[in-house]
């Protein structure tokens, strides 16, 4: 494949990389295409991954293209909070002058690129804002363009072609067939289905309401299928108000593991079902990277950012809300600048169940 943008050249002699990638689950799975081009790219090169304890909890044994993990100090923009986090001297003192190559894939720079400078690498590539010092390689950072070509296009400058546009997680069939016996479903007939829900996001704005998450489990159910809720410890009084609207004679199948799977688990549970319906949330981009088809609702700035590439497999059902509907503030414009309300309802209400319901059917028949 060609490179993105106006790529470089590959750098010589580069045996060591790191690559920054801080935030949530979803900004680690963005990266991952881009960390597999420059495996691809740099073939004898050992990869490091800086980031933060999710990382190697979804990640080790399940790529190829990642080959250690350091984890982030806490520093402002760079990593927020910690508990046992190492300190930056240390981190700064231990890993400085160790890196060939830093590849800057965490935000804008102006405060991931100072610290990528301080680890000492002969070479630097990464974005920046009109305000952030710059690496030796850089690309405009612009909010709106898709975080996994944002991040393919940072790995262009150091010569790296991409390899695939979805993120990669492997698991394997033996592990799906055991997280789909400790579930519950493993004995149940072939025409059966699993459908896996998040009825989360880190933004309030972002969630759809319990209660439409709610009608296509209902649905489901009633067509024989098994439904699994995953989430964290945010996602248990959306789930548990699913679990209340199901009827009592459905709820057998109804397996409500909020909380319950450890990250490391969830790579498996999410490989197990057939469909996965979810928020523009981390769940939901993990589900795309074990290869489970997903429907997503998606507020319509975010899918610009962050939606699936095909329709195949994957379905997008958006809301087109341009202003607060508390306030009346422009929410278009977001990002690293934006003015940000005080107010968090749901920007993604107007999607309705039935849609979500025809779309889950639709996969079910034809992937």
């Amino acid at each position: 494949m060609q490179l993105i943008g106006n790529g470089g050249e590959r750098f010589d002699d580069v045996r060591e990389i790191a690559v920054l990638r801080g935030g949530g689950l979803g900004d680690l799975l963005f990266a991952v295409p881009a960390i597999e081009a420059m495996a691809a790219a740099y073939p004898e090169a050992r990869i490091t991954l800086l980031g933060i304890p999710l990382a190697p909890a979804i990640l080790q044994g399940r790529t190829e293209a990642v080959h250690a993990f350091e984890e982030l100090p806490v520093t402002p923009g760079v990593r927020d909070a910690g508990d046992d986090a190492p300190s930056l001297d240390d981190f700064v003192d231990r890993l400085h002058g160790r890196f060939d190559l830093a590849v800057q894939l965490h935000g804008g720079g102006r405060n991931s690129n100072p610290f990528l400078l301080r680890l000492g690498a002969r070479h630097t590539v990464g974005t920046a804002t009109e305000d952030a010092e710059v690496l030796e390689r850089w690309v405009r950072y612009v909010y709106y363009q898709h975080e996994v070509v944002r991040a393919l296009e940072v790995v262009s400058l150091a010569g790296a072609a991409p390899v695939t546009l979805d993120p990669r997680v492997h698991v394997d069939d033996g592990e799906r067939a055991a997280m789909r016996e400790r579930l519950g479903v493993g004995g149940r007939p072939v025409s059966a289905r699993l459908v896996a829900m998040h009825p989360g996001a880190t933004d309030p704005r972002r969630r759809w309401s319990p209660e439409r998450f709610a009608a296509v489990a209902r649905a489901r159910l009633e067509a024989g299928d098994d439904v699994l809720l995953v989430g964290d410890a945010t996602d248990v009084p959306a789930a548990a108000a699913i679990v209340a609207s199901v009827p009592e004679q459905l709820r057998d199948r109804l397996h409500d593991r909020t909380d319950a799977l450890t990250l490391a688990e969830l790579p498996a549970a999410l490989a197990a079902a057939d469909v996965m319906v979810g928020d523009d949330s981390g769940p939901r981009h993990l589900a795309v990277a074990v290869g489970t088809p997903t429907v997503g609702v998606f507020w319509f700035g975010n899918v610009v950012n962050a939606g699936p590439f095909d329709r195949g497999r994957h379905r997008v059902h958006l809301s087109f809300v341009t202003h607060c509907p508390v306030c009346g503030i422009d929410v278009t414009q977001v990002g690293w600048s934006a003015e940000r309300c005080a107010h968090d309802p749901s920007y993604v209400d107007q999607v309705t169940a039935e849609a979500v319901i025809d779309d889950v059917a639709d996969l079910l028949r034809t992937t």
